[in-house]
């Protein structure tokens, strides 16, 4: 259980890849509309968001740089501290060809890991997500190679970002622990285990503690559960002395049937979850030193 001193860090996952207009008319879509839900979520309590972009005109997923430029240089005109998280997720779905399964077919969007981290590289957040899940994902695989994954965490070693590893299953945890071993990814190291998609955690308290169990000493950790069980995992990751994360990405409900107005809603009911429990929420500046990140307004 969290100590009574600690205080937990709140990640609001404003947007995501799969969350859709038709799901919730109240997903942010433009870097204009991303960018102003970050800033409302950290309002909230947030004090990291996590970032994905879209094209402003279809709603798809995006990996413009531009798109993502727009959203930093919009938060970061208002608010220096919070701590800014893109993701590069982005990239690594294949679907196979009816005909050819050797063929990429519809919904495909598997990319050089270069590419996947080329926001990164030119805008040096301060943490971006590395996926280590290979897994049937909705109806395509997403591939992340032991290779790829190497190339991709040397650039952002490099772009000097610090990395959160996100972790679906526990043949993840295995090969992160291969890859601290021979040097790919530094100790000690910020992650997040993701409960509730199918074919990987099952968000249960069984699975969420078994899966803490497997992370290295000293990890800065948080677990979160995706649909109905995002407040359920909010609970549970606080409980088992995690940090939290909620969001549009994550989860379209506020409560049974009722679909939540904003991400800063969603941020405000996970707080109230985690302070009824006994706990104090982090501030930005408080996650900056528990991380060790340098101050946002640094060089």
């Amino acid at each position: 259980m969290t100590s009574s001193d600690a205080k937990t860090v709140i990640t609001c996952a404003v947007t995501g890849n799969l969350t859709t207009r038709e799901q919730t008319p109240h997903l942010p879509v433009t870097p204009a509309e991303i960018a102003q839900s970050c800033l409302e979520a950290a309002e909230a309590g947030a004090a990291i968001v996590h970032i994905h972009v879209r094209d402003p005109i279809t709603g798809r997923p995006s990996m413009e740089l531009d798109h993502y430029r727009e959203v930093v240089e919009r938060i970061r005109e208002r608010n220096t501290d919070l701590v800014i998280n893109l993701t590069t997720g982005p990239g690594g779905r294949f679907m196979p060809g009816e005909a050819d399964p050797r063929v990429a077919g519809p919904g495909t969007t598997l990319t050089t890991p270069e590419r996947r981290v080329a926001h990164v590289a030119a805008l040096k957040p301060d943490i971006c997500t590395l996926d280590l899940n290979t897994m049937t994902f909705g109806r395509e695989v997403v591939i992340n190679t032991p290779a790829s994954i190497r190339r991709m965490a040397a650039i952002i070693r490099e772009a000097g970002v610090r990395p959160e590893i996100e972790l679906f299953d526990t043949g993840d945890t295995a090969l992160l622990h291969d890859l601290i071993a021979e040097g790919t990814i530094d100790l000690p190291i910020t992650c997040s285990l993701v409960l509730g998609v199918k074919y990987g955690f099952p968000a249960t308290p069984e699975m969420l503690l078994n899966g803490r169990s497997l992370l290295p000493a000293g990890s800065f950790w948080t677990a979160f559960g995706v649909g109905r069980h995002a407040f359920a995992m909010v609970a549970q990751s606080y409980l088992a002395g995690g940090h939290v994360r909620i969001g549009i990405e994550d989860a379209v409900y506020l409560d049974k049937g009722v679909l939540a107005p904003s991400n800063a809603a969603l941020v405000e009911k996970a707080r109230k979850v985690v302070e009824i429990l006994g706990g104090r929420i982090a501030t930005s500046s408080d996650a900056r030193r528990l991380l060790g990140l340098t101050d946002a307004a640094a060089p």
